[in-house]
């Protein structure tokens, strides 16, 4: 059911003696609801990854956004400009694969505390943090990744090693993966090499392209396509559904 009521909370996961930010929204309703984990851009947990948080947990879903530059900086929420993006690149810049998969597995095991958990895994990223949930795709846990123009997914992965896309191999669920045709940062040939990947490694996977530009989804951003937006948000929801609540 859509425009389920929610509550939203500030909380911290524990990993180890790590404390991680996150932001929390739930349905208030009665029940257990399936776990997504939602993953900022560059620009932190800001308003519109908190926005996107709600509008998953109005769906039926606990949906939690951990800060994934906690080890770097606490607090951090920036906007648009290009001085942010000079920011946010730095502490991308700072961050490891090793460390992001164990902060996501630290918020699985968080949300696996919750009375109302209905113990099925989705994640969803943009930007860094769509290539941040190709790599949590391999985790276990996940069994529904939505990948929204994830960058360098072809050609490095975070700290450095193999590029994330050599890790395909290991994705355990099914992955949709959202991007523009107009992305500068994202050319279309390793869009194309994310395809190929996925069909050579057998992993139920669905690649949607538009007429857009790079953060088309974020109603934020200059670059934000109101089409784009609303069809990659019902993509996403089948996805969910089908994955998660079979």
């Amino acid at each position: 059911m859509t425009n389920q009521p929610i509550r939203a909370t500030q909380i911290q996961v524990p990993n180890g003696e790590l404390q991680i930010d996150a932001y929390l929204a739930e349905p208030t309703a009665e029940g257990q609801f399936p776990g997504i984990v939602v993953i900022q851009e560059i620009f932190g947990v800001n308003s519109h990854i908190r926005d996107v948080t709600e509008r998953i947990a109005k769906e039926g879903y606990i949906a939690i956004a951990p800060a994934i530059y906690q080890r770097q900086v606490s607090g951090f929420e920036i906007g648009y400009t290009p001085a942010d993006m000079t920011l946010g690149r730095t502490y991308k810049a700072k961050t490891t694969a090793p460390e992001l998969l164990s902060d996501i597995q630290a918020t699985l095991n968080y949300l696996k505390t919750l009375p109302n958990l209905n113990p099925k895994f989705g994640a969803i990223g943009f930007c860094f943090g769509g290539h941040v949930v190709y790599l949590a795709a391999t985790l276990p846990d996940i069994q529904a990744t939505a990948c929204f123009y994830g960058g360098e997914i072809a050609t490095m992965t975070p700290g450095g090693g193999a590029p994330t896309l050599t890790r395909t191999k290991d994705i355990k669920g099914v992955l949709y993966g959202f991007f523009g045709t107009e992305d500068p940062l994202i050319p279309n040939e390793q869009v194309d090499q994310i395809e190929t990947a996925l069909q050579d490694y057998q992993i139920p996977h669905k690649i949607f392209r538009y007429q857009a530009d790079h953060g088309f989804f974020c109603d934020q951003r200059s670059t934000y396509n109101a089409e784009a937006a609303q069809d990659s948000w019902m993509q996403v929801k089948e996805l969910f559904d089908q994955q998660l609540r079979a």
